[in-house]
């Protein structure tokens, strides 16, 4: 699944184009290297995420096209 897609699936990112816009001003880092919109994501990679002077950091559990408000919290875990 792209990165993009998987951020809004997640709701790590509210819309995709925001993710989108994250992505391409290298806010988005993928297993430690700075990732692109359209970089696969995978089970078991990490996802660093910088919000102003915040980073958030999750490892990818599992991949789904969708999945419901309540379950989206399970697709990743902080780390």
């Amino acid at each position: 699944m792209r990165l993009d897609k998987y951020l809004k699936v997640s709701r790590l990112i509210k819309r995709r184009t925001v993710a989108n816009e994250a992505c391409d001003a290298g806010r988005v880092m993928l297993n430690d290297k700075v990732a692109r919109a359209s970089a696969e994501v995978k089970i078991g990679d990490v996802i660093t995420i910088s919000f102003g002077n915040r980073e958030t950091k999750v490892e990818v559990l599992s991949v789904q096209e969708t999945v419901r408000k309540e379950e989206a919290a399970d697709l990743f875990r902080y780390l």
